[in-house]
């Protein structure tokens, strides 16, 4: 069972877990696909049984391939109660999720349940389900009920810590139900569920016309289901399972005792610098991931991020060369076949910078050192929030975001002003006077002098 069927569920979790039952011969699974918020991936899967293409873009690429491990696909905003059911089904094993950021419901600050959430207490109140969180939870509460037996629910979403932090929402869930409902639950919870913690990677950019019209040609079909990925694919999985599980191991996967560290590692090198990219590119017009990464500049000032500020700072799985994941992950970046757009990659900011940018900035200057770099992304994240309309802003807190802005969008209004949302930046460092002068310098920079003043500074600073 997945919750959240978008293009990186396809690209990534059902082709691991078709490549596991090729690679075992144990054809006994399937994927039971839930959407969450939209039901066109459902309409898109229906008339062809589940069948959809993945289309490999760039180097090392493998010939356009027909994936068959998803079985049904729901929709979880019209069908919740169907998304219970199938949790509770005893021939669901595993409960795999990609959510996003956002999907979890979370208080940015606590990490905790946010119950002030409207859907989240509309779960509580006994509404059929909406949110992730509260599908999970209720449709445990009723494979206990049913004699559904022990189940494993497996985050995939980059969160460190996402299995720990899925279990502490799903018994926060519980513990805020009545006491008649809560006090089974969490003791069904503590016996027979496990909540194991994943790293994946592989990036998946948003399916355009183009790509469709191309896989047609190709193919000789038209699937407007088919995902585009880069060749690059990685699944690090902590094996604490409650219960039977595909042989994924068999697919490439890697079982670790670990996962905390491939997931720092992940977070604070690749998706830093892809948000770094993401907000230089926006703030100078480049349109991918790719053009922003093929500015000589900006490839420097994440080369630098990495090596200056993050890498000293991350303690590096076992097996995990440094410098040489960080010139990987700018290799892929630079892949000109994904299309990955930085407007795509720089959504949902508020959700993202905090694991991303912020812990690398907050661990150097535990260190007594500058995070010059992890500044600058920042900066460039605030100056994006600055100048985009309310309306254009993709990020659930932009209302907030731009309601304690002034008119005037200068360094000196906006870096203090967002400084102070809570939501993201704790008082400490709200109020650290190098990072603050940091900001105000690049955020300056990129106001005034744009793309040049950039290169300028970016080579000979």
């Amino acid at each position: 069972m997945h919750l959240g069927l978008g293009a990186f569920a396809r690209a990534h979790t059902a082709v691991f877990t078709e490549n596991a039952m090729l690679a075992s011969g144990d054809f006994r699974w399937g994927i039971v696909g839930v959407t969450q918020r939209s039901d066109t991936v459902v309409q898109q899967l229906a008339p062809q049984d589940g069948l959809f293409t993945v289309a490999e873009r760039g180097n090392g690429a493998s010939p356009l391939r027909v994936v068959s491990s998803i079985v049904e696909a729901v929709s979880g905003r019209d069908h919740p109660e169907a998304a219970v059911d199938r949790i509770a089904a005893a021939s669901t094993q595993v409960v795999t999720l990609t959510v996003t950021e956002k999907g979890y419901r979370m208080h940015p600050q606590t990490g905790s349940l946010n119950t002030d959430d409207e859907q989240v207490q509309a779960d509580l109140a006994g509404h059929p389900p909406q949110t992730a969180i509260g599908q999970i939870a209720r449709g445990i509460q009723q494979r206990a009920r049913t004699g559904g037996g022990p189940l494993t629910v497996l985050s995939c979403d980059n969160l460190p810590g996402n299995g720990e932090l899925t279990g502490t929402l799903v018994r926060a869930f519980a513990a805020a139900l009545p006491d008649a409902e809560s006090g089974p639950l969490v003791a069904w919870l503590d016996a027979n569920v496990t909540f194991p913690s994943t790293m994946v990677d592989r990036m998946v950019p948003a399916t355009t016309e183009g790509d469709l019209n191309a896989v047609e040609r190709e193919l000789g079909l038209r699937d407007e289901a088919a995902v585009v990925a880069e060749p690059f694919m990685q699944w690090v999985i902590e094996d604490s399972f409650a219960g039977d599980r595909p042989a994924w191991e068999e697919a490439g996967a890697v079982f670790s005792t670990d996962v905390a560290a491939w997931e720092a590692a992940k977070l604070r090198l690749l998706n830093a610098s892809h948000s770094m990219l993401a907000y230089l590119g926006l703030a100078t017009g480049k349109a991918t991931i790719s053009d922003a990464v093929g500015e000589d500049a900006f490839r420097a000032a994440c080369s630098r991020m990495m090596a200056e500020d993050a890498l000293p700072t991350i303690e590096l799985p076992p097996g995990l060369d440094g410098k040489r994941y960080c010139a990987q992950v700018l290799e892929r970046f630079a892949n000109t076949a994904l299309g990955h757009t930085t407007a795509k990659v720089g959504s949902d900011g508020s959700q993202k910078i905090g694991l991303r940018l912020l812990t690398t900035v907050r661990a150097t200057l535990d260190a007594g050192r500058e995070p010059r770099w992890a500044a600058l992304a920042v900066a460039a994240w605030m100056h994006h929030v600055a100048s985009t309309p309310t309306s254009e802003l993709n990020d659930p807190l932009a209302a907030g975001l731009h309601a304690v802005l002034t008119v005037t969008r200068s360094a000196e209004t906006v870096v203090p002003a967002l400084l102070g949302f809570s939501s993201i930046f704790d008082g400490e460092l709200a109020v650290h006077p190098g990072f603050t002068d940091l900001l105000l310098h690049w955020y300056r920079l990129i106001d005034t002098h744009g793309l040049e003043g950039l290169r300028n500074e970016i080579n000979h600073g």
